[in-house]
């Protein structure tokens, strides 16, 4: 056996520290980059926002707002300009010297779209800030204080209580050094779940809307109790006795064993759809983010051609500070340098190369949404024009990175996270990505046609008498889709729609 050395050569692929901070900067859509660039602005004092890049008319107040993030210019970008080239694109909308051009190409006769101005919301309570309000409230001793507490804190988003009673008795023995029954667990609980929302602290969803009408009972106004107190104590009985029944839409048995007739059986019904199945998920747990979406992009139709507008948040006009560029030239004329002077200069250097690095992400990041999204636009043109969702086009992630070359992970992070506002809604941009589907005379379409179809048949189905997936390939096929069974099970899944039985009517 012989030991030898040998050379080999092999290719890998590493992302440099810019492309690594590309890839994130993607991934920030406009409603947060405002934040990324204060984040930068605050850490680096050679950038700076050039306000003469603005329109010449705004006023100071309105460039004070545009640092604070609540003002917008946009960017108008006609889409046949597509046709030009990668090497093209690369510079566009830069001049000779690497700085953003000085011109807007926004359409006369389009008023400014202030999607930007987010209206403030109102701060709300989290749930858990709401029923330590009214836990407050109560008057209990130490002991049973910390019960309701750790019951509180073991409640999930929904407002349900998840664990075991039994497991809450754990946590307090070993957190609190406290021994508690069960019973007594469960006699804190009812007291919570006398809190609002209504059917808060619920073990599952049938004591959930057992408590809300338990609620409405006690709390219904004297007429109104009069006229619904029948219908509420059958819910009641229905929940009680036929909850398994009821959410299998078993409505005929239901119907037998307590003698109701179709109109009675419509008014409990009603009484229990117009419950809160997730009494917590509305009490101030959303944050201003997840309430408002800001788009993207715009695309407008103007003279039959489409225009693509990209929200200025995602080029805001970034410069070297001009302070720190005369500082440079000044140290660097200094005949003599000594230590702390040769340190100012590394330093001075080093956040002007830090600022440059930056504005030329951004400015990649602009490009790279601008090229991604006149892609889909050119392939999606007839939906953007129409509206009409059977109108997409199969296109998946690779088609677009071929168009722009740009690589598939790239136009995936721009997919899933960017939004576009059409004149007929605003869409994440994944959802123009579709796989294909053969007809009988041999056509490719969207399968996002196929779903927009199934769900017509559906909308239009007679109620009283469901269409099962058998029915509803049937039906498809007939159309010329080219569609098994098991697929249209499984495009109505994705849609959220039931199946027959549970969609049944009386």
């Amino acid at each position: 056996m012989s030991l030898g050395q040998s050379l080999q050569q092999r290719q890998l692929q590493r992302l440099s520290p810019q492309q690594i901070q590309l890839m994130k900067l993607l991934q920030i859509p406009s409603a947060q980059i405002e934040q990324r660039v204060k984040e930068e602005l605050e850490e680096n004092p050679a950038l700076e926002m050039n306000m003469d890049l603005l329109d010449g008319d705004a006023s100071e107040e309105m460039k004070d707002e545009l640092l604070q993030g609540t003002q917008d210019d946009e960017e108008a970008v006609p889409v046949d300009e597509y046709e030009m080239s990668n090497e093209e694109l690369s510079e566009y909308n830069y001049d000779d010297d690497g700085d953003v051009a000085d011109y807007k190409t926004k359409d006369d006769y389009y008023p400014e779209l202030d999607d930007d101005k987010v209206i403030p919301i109102k701060a709300e309570l989290s749930l858990h800030e709401l029923l330590m309000d009214q836990l407050s409230m109560l008057a209990l001793v130490e002991d049973e204080y910390k019960i309701a507490e750790q019951i509180i804190g073991s409640l999930d988003d929904d407002g349900y209580l998840r664990r075991a009673l039994q497991s809450i008795a754990d946590d307090l023995a070993f957190k609190q050094g406290m021994w508690v029954e069960e019973k007594t667990i469960e006699t804190i609980l009812g007291k919570i779940q006398g809190f609002d929302p209504a059917g808060i602290a619920a073990r599952n969803l049938q004591e959930c809307l057992l408590l809300q009408l338990s609620r409405k009972l006690a709390t219904d106004d004297l007429d109104k109790k009069m006229e619904n107190m029948d219908s509420l104590h059958l819910a009641v009985q229905v929940l009680e006795k036929y909850f398994e029944e009821f959410t299998r839409k078993h409505y005929d048995k239901i119907q037998k064993n307590l003698h109701l007739n179709d109109v009675d059986m419509k008014e409990v019904m009603h009484q229990i759809i117009t419950l809160n199945p997730k009494p917590g998920a509305e009490s101030g747990q959303s944050n201003e983010a997840e309430m408002y979406i800001i788009p993207d992009f715009t695309v407008l139709i103007n003279n039959s051609k489409l225009e693509l507008t990209l929200n200025s948040r995602n080029a805001p006009p970034l410069v070297i500070s001009d302070d720190y560029k005369l500082m440079l030239k000044e140290y660097e004329r200094g005949q003599k340098q000594d230590k702390a002077q040769k340190e100012a200069v590394f330093f001075i250097k080093q956040k002007i190369d830090s600022a440059k690095w930056f504005i030329e992400m951004i400015q990649q990041r602009q490009q790279t949404l601008l090229m991604t999204m006149r892609a889909i636009l050119v392939h999606q043109e007839a939906f953007f024009l129409s509206g009409d969702t059977t109108q997409l086009r199969p296109m998946i992630l690779k088609d677009i990175a071929e168009k722009t070359a740009l690589d598939v992970s790239t136009v995936s992070r721009v997919a899933n996270s960017k939004y576009v506002q059409t004149e007929f809604g605003t869409y994440l941009l994944k959802y123009f990505f579709s796989e294909s589907l053969t007809t009988d005379s041999g056509e490719e379409v969207s399968t996002k046609e196929v779903k927009a179809i199934l769900g017509e048949l559906i909308d239009q189905e007679d109620k009283h008498k469901p269409l099962s997936d058998d029915e509803l390939t049937e039906q498809l096929q007939s159309k010329g889709y080219n569609i098994a069974r098991r697929t249209v099970a499984k495009y109505r899944e994705q849609l959220n729609i039931p199946v027959a039985r549970l969609r049944k009517e009386l």
